[in-house]
């Protein structure tokens, strides 16, 4: 029985210690890639603005090709909203919610699980050779310390996402010229 207890308040211990630690974990995260693509930014940004063109290039479509989306609002426009439902990459929303033709690209991205939206960001810099294309993603997961260790681990579960999309993303840029 003394050895029950110990273990129980060993066990005690160490969720108290985790939620602690938790607690001082940020609850803001921002996740940022980039690559050079040899082709101008007026080539690449139809690609980036046109929320179906995703499935061009984005990993997560190709990872699930019996994923349900649903699209909205005007094609490459502010409001354009793209709605998918799948069983292994989840279900989310994503609304464009500001662009400059051929430089930058602004979203809202939700998912159910997330207490809080983040938002996306595309900035295509000229530079010598092609276009730098820059995505990043941030946002703020609240006060609950379980969901600070998502964004301690938010670069680490999202980055290599956002590597091979931009590895994808400048194949189709490129093949256009």
């Amino acid at each position: 029985m003394v050895g029950l207890k110990k273990a129980l308040v060993l066990v005690g211990g160490i969720l108290l210690g985790l939620v602690l630690v938790g607690f001082i974990l940020p609850s803001e995260y921002k996740v940022q890639r980039s690559i050079v693509i040899s082709a101008p930014s007026a080539k690449i940004f139809p690609h980036i603005v046109n929320l179906k063109k995703w499935q061009d290039w984005g990993v997560w479509f190709k990872r699930d090709p019996k994923m349900v989306i649903e699209y909205s609002g005007e094609e490459g426009e502010i409001g354009m909203t793209s709605r998918w439902m799948s069983s292994t990459q989840g279900n989310g929303e994503m609304t464009i919610i500001a662009f400059e033709e051929n430089r930058r690209l602004i979203y809202s991205l939700s998912f159910p699980e997330m207490p809080k939206p983040s938002t996306g960001e595309f900035l295509l810099i000229q530079v010598e050779g092609g276009t730098e294309v820059l995505w990043m993603d941030y946002g703020d997961v609240g006060m609950n310390p379980i969901n600070h260790y998502f964004a301690f681990l938010m670069d680490y579960m999202i980055g290599p996402d956002f590597e091979m999309g931009l590895d994808n993303l400048k194949m189709v840029s490129e093949a256009y010229l």
